[in-house]
């Protein structure tokens, strides 16, 4: 679940092997691991997260060994492994299911439900009241929101569950949590924002992060010694650049103070935000230096921007009347 290099491709291979051989036995598995964390680690934990049991040792005895032994040696019964096998992170329990739905690696009992930004900073499965409502921030190059609190020269393995306290604090970072939760909401599937937004500028990057908010009473981490009440877990995030979002091969400017739709899909996981933590939504336009920064000016080419093109902006996230950004999710029904 945690594969910063290519979360993608395991997910959409498996997606379309079920689509191009309908009835194929087809095996996916997914584990709350870095890129290779299934065969380098013990899969106990990542960062400050615990996830409670060895996991990537359970998946090598009891899923790699079987299924190589049956298709290698011709040993064992191939029949006492599904075909999706999914850790689910928040439970720290592997599910496992015979068939998906729909030549998705989802579960058939999911229905996507829109989870709505709300004014002061809310965040609700209820449509906003509000007309013509917004928050803003000024996005400024000079000044990007960093991926991680820790300064680092590199992409850190831990930085896809790393705590995004640092970034509530910013005001160039916009925050929206729910009430505490009165029961479990389980995800499993793809996430799905829709952004209406606008900018002063003529090009942007907007960042969606999804967030489970631990309760505030939680012990410190006896490993890494972080304070893990309060603790926000990043549970997905995803960059999207505004040139692209009526067409991948033919980016085109924003046209300043117009608000825009920009709507894209993150990468699935399958987690429960458990009984008495929150949901939380941020929304920035920098992440860096993960990814390189927008100069938030329409250039040809971004990688040849001049400094001069790099510009503070003003972005504005709309959340009334016609314009509700709400984030699309994936609900495990009960």
């Amino acid at each position: 679940w945690f594969d910063a290099e290519d979360l993608y491709g395991a997910l959409r291979t498996y997606e379309h092997i079920e689509r191009q051989n309908p009835g194929i036995y087809n095996v996916l598995v997914m584990g709350p691991w870095y890129h290779g964390g299934w065969a380098r680690s013990s899969g106990r934990s990542l960062g400050n997260v615990d996830f409670g049991t060895s996991t990537a040792e359970f998946y090598r005895s009891q899923l790699e060994l079987p299924f190589f032994n049956y298709y290698l040696k011709n040993k064992g019964d191939i029949k006492s492994i599904k075909e999706i096998n999914v850790f689910e992170t928040g439970t720290n329990e592997w599910k496992f299911y015979d068939r998906p739905q729909r030549n998705s690696w989802s579960p058939g009992n999911v229905t996507e439900r829109a989870i709505y930004l709300q004014g002061n900073g809310g965040l609700s499965f209820e449509r906003p009241r509000e007309s013509n409502a917004y928050d803003e921030y000024i996005s400024d190059p000079a000044h990007p929101v960093p991926f991680a609190e820790d300064v680092s020269i590199g992409m850190t393995r831990e930085y896809m569950t790393d705590d995004q306290r640092h970034a509530s604090r910013r005001p160039d970072v916009l925050t929206y949590r729910t009430e505490l939760l009165a029961e479990d909401i389980t995800i499993a599937g793809d996430i799905k924002p829709t952004l209406f937004v606008s900018t002063t500028g003529t090009d942007s990057d907007f960042v969606v992060k999804l967030i489970d908010v631990f309760p505030d009473n939680l012990p410190a981490n006896p490993d890494t010694k972080k304070i893990m009440g309060g603790y926000q877990m990043l549970v997905r995030g995803e960059p999207f650049r505004a040139r692209f979002r009526n067409s991948f091969s033919r980016p085109e400017a924003m046209r300043p103070n117009a608000v825009e739709k920009i709507a894209f899909t993150m990468p699935g996981i399958t987690h429960t935000f458990k009984k008495g933590h929150r949901i939380m939504v941020q929304i920035q336009s920098s992440w860096f230096p993960l990814i390189d920064r927008n100069p938030q000016t329409f250039v040809p080419n971004i990688f040849e921007a001049r400094e001069a093109d790099f510009q503070r902006a003003t972005q504005r996230v709309y959340h009334g009347g016609a314009s509700m950004t709400n984030i699309l999710l994936p609900i495990l029904r009960k």
